[in-house]
């Protein structure tokens, strides 16, 4: 049995989480699988949950967190090379940059035969000085030249990857999109919604404008802020929903007050507000029935999994468009679609779903239908299945169907 170590940044929630878990747990039999995970931020909400349910247990690597740190850095690459000695895997697959870059270069000191490794998004805009770009980008064609592939999770991102940034040749690189679960948001959907509300104080008819994600400067939610300020200075009616917590949660809200923003939550939600921060809620297919739109105001994303979510819950969206989101969401179809950085054309589409309620009824209705085959795990285990049995038997290792 052909043997896989997957190696991913950190148990934080998101994508990367339920790509890792659900390859480590749907593989097998067909492969044996070790997962390995570094530490989340402090900031950070865990999803540890998440690979204890699919009965998983990861070995931990301590020092293998999100910034840069040569001693911890060199500590998790030694770790990791232990690993490897005493694991022997024929793949070694790692996920997103930190991973990628100590674990690829750990698998290629011990020889492994196949290694890759999943952008599950990427840093080369909107995160750091040109200097620093320059100089990740400089890692990663080092890195994609000694990779045997290269999985993007979209269209979109394999050509940001291969045209745009030439981080890899496109014949190098393969697109497997994300997959998840998404029974669970359709399933109890009424009794969920009315649960929700009623802990928000918000009654059956007021619409619910929701952001889902970690707050911070990448997601961009003070434009969402600003936005959300005007639409109610029109006299629109609505309230909206802060899920998630992060770095700039006490800026956003001295910003909501700040643009005369009644602001409540998290620890404790009053009765009358036009802006909530909930802090992270796990359960997000409850949260996901309870809103009535969805928005996004990302400056870069790789595959926004609150979007998929959104989708499979039948909610419009109102969203930035960077990097893979236009191959999550169908254009005019499932949600509307504004530059990024533009609060005009964003307010102008989120004041459309707002007030026309034909409009947010069609674009529900294309949700589901949208993302169910799409992004289910069950195309993503056979997609990477696939992958995997071409790339070995290419080696001469796997002799089987």
């Amino acid at each position: 049995m052909p043997k896989v170590l997957r190696i991913i940044n950190r148990l934080n929630l998101g994508g990367p989480t339920y790509n890792a878990a659900y390859l480590s747990r749907y593989l097998s039999p067909d492969f044996e699988t070790m997962l390995v995970a570094g530490i989340k931020e402090d900031t950070e909400e865990s999803s540890e949950f998440i690979v204890k349910q699919m009965g998983l247990d990861p070995v931990y690597i301590p020092e293998m967190r999100r910034e840069i740190n040569i001693s911890n850095d060199f500590k998790a690459y030694k770790k990791i090379n232990e690993l490897i000695r005493k694991f022997k895997p024929d793949i070694v697959h790692t996920h997103a940059a930190k991973a990628g870059t100590i674990g690829r270069l750990a698998a290629l000191s011990n020889n492994v035969p196949i290694i890759l490794h999943t952008f599950h998004g990427h840093v080369f805009h909107s995160y750091f000085n040109p200097v620093k770009t320059t100089l990740f980008k400089s890692i990663e064609r080092y890195l994609a030249k000694k990779t045997t592939g290269i999985i993007a999770i979209s269209e979109i991102q394999k050509t940001e990857l291969c045209d745009q940034h030439k981080i890899c040749l496109p014949e190098h690189a393969y697109v497997i999109p994300l997959g998840f679960d998404l029974s669970r948001f359709r399933e109890n959907m009424d009794k969920k919604r009315a649960d929700f509300r009623s802990e928000l104080h918000a009654n059956q008819e007021e619409l619910l404008v929701g952001i889902i994600g970690r707050l911070v400067p990448i997601k961009n939610q003070s434009l969402f802020v600003e936005a959300v300020a005007k639409l109610r200075s029109e006299g629109i009616k609505f309230k909206a929903v802060v899920i998630g917590d992060g770095e700039d949660r006490q800026m956003l809200q001295q910003l909501s007050v700040q643009q005369g923003l009644k602001v409540s939550g998290p620890n404790v939600i009053s009765n009358d507000y036009d802006i909530v921060f909930t802090s992270w809620i796990l359960d997000i297919d409850r949260a996901l029935a309870g809103l009535d739109i969805v928005a996004m105001t990302s400056l870069n994303e790789g595959t926004p999994v609150s979007l998929i979510e959104a989708q499979a819950a039948g909610k419009p969206i109102v969203t930035t468009n960077v990097g893979g989101i236009g191959n999550v969401i169908l254009p005019g179809q499932t949600g509307l679609l504004s530059q990024s950085g533009d609060i005009e054309e964003f307010m102008s589409n989120l004041r459309n779903l707002i007030l026309n309620q034909h409009l947010r009824s069609s674009l529900s209705e294309m949700g589901w239908e949208h993302v169910k085959t799409k992004f289910s795990y069950e195309r993503l285990i056979k997609d990477m299945r696939d992958l995997y049995i071409h790339l070995l038997k290419d080696k001469g290792i796997f002799e089987g169907n």
